[in-house]
């Protein structure tokens, strides 16, 4: 097997167990999310600033989370298009087509 043709393919086994990790992530801070949610409804001693405070900090690490995805997937298509561009120009030195 060609050593190109492996590469991609653990590229795109990594990408995969990236995308589960990461979705299992999600999953579990949602869940968290929705216990601190509750928590902050019943905690009437907690001052609204400090409601505030939480709800701020819940939105930072969700657009903190979309962001690092959005980074790794750019990353992940990067590679993608490297062994899609060098097959092509493999193709072309050995006259395939």
């Amino acid at each position: 097997m060609d050593q190109k043709q492996i590469a991609k393919q653990m590229i795109e086994f990594n990408k995969t167990a990236f995308d589960n990790t990461f979705s299992a992530m999600i999953a579990m801070q949602d869940q968290t999310e929705k216990l601190v949610s509750g928590f902050l409804e019943k905690a009437s001693w907690l001052p609204a600033e400090g409601k505030k405070t939480i709800n701020d900090w819940i939105n930072t690490y969700k657009k903190g989370r979309e962001d690092y995805k959005a980074s790794a997937d750019e990353s992940y298509k990067k590679v993608a298009d490297y062994f899609a561009n060098s097959q092509k120009e493999e193709a072309v030195k050995t006259g395939k087509k």
